[in-house]
């Protein structure tokens, strides 16, 4: 299960509860700083790690970002995302999902 709210209402009541617990052992910068390690040292040095939001799943995660920049034009655009456990620090990434990352920015770049 994954809860994202995309689009709320202009009008009318909207009542939400939701109780998730977990302990938060990374922040988002944290988080931020695993996966720019990860894809630099795993992907490209090309890549860095956006600012990441919080997902709500069966477990919490921060969903970051993968962008392509080159040195002389700046961000070119998101390759991808990968997800950084709150209390664990893991990365959920399949080698499926980094060889698209890869891929993508193979596309971006050219």
């Amino acid at each position: 299960m994954e809860a994202v709210i995309e689009a709320i209402p202009q009008t009318g009541d909207i009542r939400l509860t939701l109780e998730i617990s977990a302990r938060q052992n990374f922040s988002a910068k944290s988080a931020q700083k695993i996966a720019r390690r990860f894809v630099a040292d795993e992907i490209s040095y090309l890549l860095r790690a956006g600012d990441p939001n919080l997902v709500v799943g069966r477990r919490l995660f921060w969903r970051v970002p993968i962008e392509l920049a080159l040195p002389d034009r700046g961000v070119i655009g998101t390759t991808g995302t990968l997800d950084v456990d709150v209390e664990t620090g893991q990365i959920f990434a399949t080698p499926e999902a980094i060889a698209e990352i890869a891929r993508h920015a193979e596309q971006l770049a050219a």
